[in-house]
């Protein structure tokens, strides 16, 4: 395989596993894509923007040995398909704990989870604003923690949410993991904290969490809005 389609071959790889399971009887999550690709365009574009400013301003790059070449305002076409496919990958997971354990909802405990570890994201975009990484991902994931968590309109299962992320992060931690070794993303590291899970940027967590909660907020809202 050329080394041009590494990205891209990561990319098919992770989505195929989710993507033939997706026409198991029991999940049938091929039915739901419609609510799941209106659920996609907001995060998509507001992550594709961020990227874009992101690569401009030197906080990662892309090594062009392992890209296709193909770019939107700079930005590699398979950075903008990861969009959806990691939310493609993360929300099938999630529909299937909300399947195989329908009696799972929203608690007191994991709500406070979530806003604990809210009030500490904002506090670490405080003291490190000049990391641009650190600050806006912090000050993004918590901003919109209490957001969800202060508007009645939205349904958010915050117990079914932190099972999948907790699932959802061993695959995640993988891609990243091959995206950061090989590499094919390169952080400057004056821009994050520098610590890194093996080798992947601490920041990485909490970028991958506020994109698959953006994406199961919106999903839940589709859904809902078909059963009216």
């Amino acid at each position: 395989m050329p080394n041009s389609l590494t990205y891209f071959a990561i990319l098919v790889g992770s989505i195929l596993g989710p993507l033939l399971l997706s026409f198991d009887k029991k999940v049938s999550f091929y039915q739901r894509w419609g609510s799941l690709f209106k659920a996609m365009l907001f995060p998509a574009l507001f992550y594709i923007i961020w990227d874009i400013c992101f690569t401009k301003m030197g906080v990662w790059s892309f090594h062009d040995k392992y890209i296709t070449g193909l770019k939107f305002y700079n930005l590699p076409i398979e950075e903008i398909l990861f969009f959806f496919v990691v939310p493609y990958c993360c929300v099938f997971i999630y529909q299937c704990i909300r399947i195989y354990f329908p009696t799972l909802q929203s608690s007191h405990f994991s709500k406070w989870i979530l806003n604990v570890l809210a009030i500490i994201l904002l506090m670490l975009a405080i003291f490190h604003h000049e990391r641009a990484y650190t600050f806006f991902t912090c000050l993004f994931l918590g901003a919109f923690i209490f957001f969800v968590h202060t508007q009645k309109s939205i349904y958010f299962n915050s117990t079914a949410f932190l099972i999948s992320y907790l699932l959802i992060l061993i695959p995640f931690l993988i891609i990243n993991g091959l995206l950061t070794s090989i590499p094919v993303v390169l952080y400057n590291d004056t821009e994050n904290l520098s610590f890194r899970i093996f080798t992947i940027p601490v920041e990485d967590v909490f970028y991958g969490m506020l994109l698959i909660m953006m994406n199961v907020v919106g999903y839940e809202k589709w859904n809902n809005s078909k059963k009216l």
